[in-house]
């Protein structure tokens, strides 16, 4: 399923209720029917030229993951196919997830305060050998996502190096209709498309559980991941997710994978995570 316009079960949850979504946001009105008054007539206006703002594409995102949760919760048994018990996880994630931006929403201010920014969260930076922070725009549903890497295998393959990773961000998800424990999944699901791309990856779930990061609601899935990737000497890393409900309508993300052949950045990076504090 992806974002296009259409009518979809309403997302704030009411009963036999439907809302239209044209491509960018919600329909002020819910219906009954779907094809009901609350889809916005084309009043034949358009706007040419111009670049995309930010604000777009939150808003596709927003979308996608609306619509992509109200499929989980509809559809009984969904969560049997999306992996974590040890299954493989299809290497096509394109009809859930949504792209990149073309446009990249900028981190969060760094002060220079020996810590990194992002998502209204921050981590203490790491030092050698992980490198300066810098804008990682793959996160899937993130938005001014920042952090560290270590190059681990470089040049396995022309233009490509595996690296270990350390990340926070945003996490562009709504106004407060799902719960870190609800967005977890999904989230998971399409970091897998996004990083591993057509690669075969085994998921095994090691910690799947309810946090809480200062006092803020938080969801935590640190999982193992296996793959036999050609050139490549890794062939599983740890990957740590975890989503920390900011306020009523903001989620902050932290992302962070560790191959198998550095094992010695494992801990760092869940030291970052055990030492992550909410800014603002």
């Amino acid at each position: 399923m992806s974002a296009q316009p259409g009518w979809y079960p309403d997302p704030a949850g009411q009963p036999g209720m439907y809302r239209y979504w044209d491509g960018q946001q919600w329909a002020a009105e819910a219906s009954p029917t779907p094809g009901g008054s609350g889809a916005p007539s084309d009043s034949g206006d358009s706007q040419g030229g111009g670049r995309s703002g930010p604000g777009l594409w939150i808003a596709i995102a927003v979308g996608a993951l609306v619509i992509v949760l109200i499929a989980i919760f509809a559809i009984p048994r969904l969560g049997d196919v999306l992996g974590g018990d040890g299954t493989e996880v299809p290497p096509s994630q394109g009809d859930v997830c949504p792209p990149a931006p073309e446009t990249p929403i900028p981190p969060d201010d760094q002060p220079g305060d020996g810590r990194v920014h992002g998502g209204g969260m921050s981590y203490p930076l790491l030092g050698s050998p992980w490198g300066a922070p810098e804008i990682e725009t793959r996160m899937p549903f993130g938005a001014g996502v920042i952090g560290q890497i270590v190059t681990v295998e470089p040049n396995y393959a022309p233009g490509q190096s595996w690296v270990a990773s350390v990340h926070i961000g945003r996490l562009v998800a709504g106004d407060g209709f799902y719960s870190p424990e609800a967005a977890s999944e999904i989230v998971v699901r399409c970091i897998l498309g996004s990083f591993y791309g057509d690669n075969e990856v085994t998921r095994s779930d090691q910690i799947n559980e309810a946090r809480t990061v200062e006092g803020h609601e938080a969801w935590l899935v640190e999982t193992e991941l296996s793959f036999d990737i050609e050139n490549l000497r890794t062939t599983n890393e740890t990957a740590i997710i975890l989503i920390v409900a900011i306020d009523a309508e903001s989620a902050g993300i932290f992302f962070a994978s560790i191959p198998n052949t550095a094992p010695e950045l494992l801990q760092p990076a869940r030291d970052s995570m055990d030492a992550i504090r909410i800014e603002g």
